[in-house]
């Protein structure tokens, strides 16, 4: 699984950012990581220079093999809980996707469908 950060000239892509992130993908998605061919984060600050509430955004997708991307995003104060919501909720919807995947092939299986 390959993953891929982004950011905007507003946010800081450290070194420390980058494990952060590398790791909390790898350790969410593990159990997909033979489905998933990649993951793209991207970070963003959206009043740039200018404070504001829920002003740091973090957009993932997964590139899932046989599968279109999944694609989420969460908005918070801080860029550390942006980051945490959107992988809490990439987790989810891969779930939910991958989920009704199985029912269906196995609805198929079983001759139902």
């Amino acid at each position: 699984m390959q993953i891929q950060i982004n950011s905007d000239h507003h946010v800081k892509n450290s070194p420390q950012v980058a494990g952060r992130v590398q790791s909390l993908v790898r350790d969410t998605l593990d159990r997909y990581s033979d489905r998933i061919t990649r993951v793209e984060v991207h970070l963003n600050d959206l009043n740039g220079t200018k404070a504001g509430s829920h002003d740091k955004r973090c957009l993932m997708e997964a590139r899932i093999g046989g599968i279109g991307p999944i694609s989420v995003n969460h908005e918070a104060d801080d860029l550390n809980l942006a980051i945490d919501g959107a992988m809490e909720k990439l987790e989810r919807a891969i779930e939910h996707k991958l989920g009704k995947i199985a029912m269906t092939m196995s609805g198929r299986r079983s001759g139902k469908g």
